[in-house]
Order: C-alpha cells, then structure tokens, then sequence
C-alpha cells in the first residue's frame, strides 16, 4: 500500500492562485474584454500600417476627389484624393504613440516624486503637495497646449506637453499610495528590522501600488489620445501631410457641409479607441481591487 503525500498538492503557490483569481474575474467582465480586444486592434492597427493600409498615407487620387465609399477605396476619399481609410490607419501611430509615451512620462515623473513625499513626508511633501495642487487648478487641457505653444508643434512636443500635463493627477496618486503603504505592519516590520529605505521602496511600496499604477496609467492614455487630437487639430501636434485623427478633423472643417463623412471618421476613431482604454482601465481597477469577491 502506497501512501501519496498530499502537504505539496495542498499547498498551492500563491502566486499561481492569484493569477487563476484573476483570470476568473477578467472572464466575468464582458466590457473590460471588449475595451481589452479593441484597444489590442488599435495598437496592431498602428504597428502594422505599412502593411494593412489599403494605399501610403500620402497617395493621391485626383481622379476620385471627395469620393464616396466604394470597392477600391471603403471609406471614400478626401479632398485630395487621398484614402480616407488607409489615413485613419495611419493616423493610429500618432495617437497611440502619443498616448502610450505621454502616460510613460508622466508615470516616470510621477512615481519617484509621489513615493518621496508619501514615505518620507516632511518638508519635501509639503512642497511637493502644495506645487501639485497648484498644477491641479488648471485644466489638463490648458496646460497642455500652453506647453506645446511653448515648445513648438511636433508630435515630440505634443506629447511632452501632454506627459507634463498629466503628472500632477499622478503625483497625488502615488502620494496617496505611498502615505498608505508606509503605515502597514510589513514595512514597520521592515524598519525595524534595519531595511535600508531603498530597500524598502523598492520591495514592499513600488510592488504593491503598481496595480493602482497600472490602472491609473489605462485611464491616462484615453486622455492623452484626446490631447493630442486637441493639439493636432489647433496645429500644435502632428503636422501636415503627417496623418492624425486631430489633423483629419481639422481639415475637414471645410467640407462639413458637402462631406461631412470627413469629420465622421476620425471622430469616430477616436471615441472607440478612447472608450476601449476606459473599459479596459474600468475592468482592472475592479479585477485587481482586493475587495473585490468575484
């Protein structure tokens, strides 16, 4: 007779646990899949636009002007000839480079400076709160195109401006987590036991506010694709003949009344690739929330 020892089979790794816990809540939330799915098509769309996109963001067709939709160009055409399908694809680089960077800027900012006012408070977090709320009275909007005018129109630019628009929100966040964490008993366990305050950092704050981080940083994105079709619109972003959503609509200001598919679009472009990113940002802010029964 063979005894199996079951202490391994019923000691299951917390860490694959979680992730099957996770995986279970992703599964019950139909819109975060739906916001997960469209925003993945979004970014393969601008990735693979050399190859996906019917014709070059550029190519004119002057025999089909303003054309509407047919087999050799779907979504019609503008008011150069040019495919109005294949820009919008082409188009996708823009506001996805600039969204994805500008979040990454604006968390590379954020996090180090909210982590140093939250754990070490003093001084530093007096000034650091007080220059945050500053920033805070004006709209991200606002300073984000104040910083472009500054700096110059480029999609480089834009997306600085639009990095350093969104970092005071951030700063508070990561402020916020911080002043939390500091006061658990696995960092007070930690200090006294002589934990060096990098060390500290680096393994129990950073790791346990990244699921907030990583929430914050899906909402974050929306709203920079948003500025940066504002910028390239007001022609401070993307420049022509560049493609962008914000360019398209600028350019079809003039044909609202006689195509007003121009305008139709890329607006459309940018509300689902917007509300695909707040889906997915919804989702794993309830799926990561330890509160969270199911």
């Amino acid at each position: 007779m063979s005894f199996v020892d079951t202490s391994a089979a019923l000691t299951v790794n917390p860490r694959a646990r979680r992730r099957r816990l996770l995986r279970r809540r992703f599964a019950r939330r139909p819109l975060a899949i739906i916001g997960l799915v469209v925003a993945l098509a979004f970014i393969l769309a601008a990735i693979l636009a050399p190859w996906i996109a019917p014709y070059s963001a550029g190519a004119t067709d002057f025999n089909a002007l303003l054309a509407h939709s047919s087999s050799k160009h779907l979504l019609g055409t503008d008011e150069l000839g040019r495919d109005v399908l294949s820009r919008i694809i082409w188009g996708a680089r823009a506001s996805i480079e600039a969204g994805v960077l500008a979040t990454l800027l604006a968390m590379a900012v954020a996090v180090p400076v909210g982590i140093v006012a939250g754990y070490y408070r003093g001084w530093a977090d007096a000034v650091i709160a007080r220059l945050t709320d500053v920033l805070l009275a004006f709209p991200f909007l606002i300073v984000a195109v104040g910083l472009a005018a500054i700096l110059g129109p480029s999609l480089t630019n834009a997306t600085i401006a639009l990095g350093i628009g969104a970092a005071p929100a951030l700063i508070r966040v990561a402020r916020g987590e911080a002043l939390a964490l500091r006061e658990e008993d696995y960092v007070r366990a930690a200090v006294a036991n002589g934990a060096s305050d990098a060390r500290i950092l680096a393994r129990h704050v950073l790791p346990n506010m990244l699921s907030t981080l990583i929430v914050q940083a899906t909402v974050a994105i929306p709203t920079a694709i948003i500025g940066e079709a504002v910028l390239s619109f007001l022609g401070l972003g993307v420049q022509p003949p560049t493609p962008s959503w914000g360019v398209m609509l600028a350019d079809a200001q003039s044909y609202l009344s006689q195509a007003p598919r121009l305008a139709v679009y890329p607006g459309v472009a940018i509300f689902l690739c917007s509300l695909s990113f707040n889906l997915l940002g919804d989702g794993l802010r309830d799926i990561l929330d330890p509160r969270t029964t199911r």
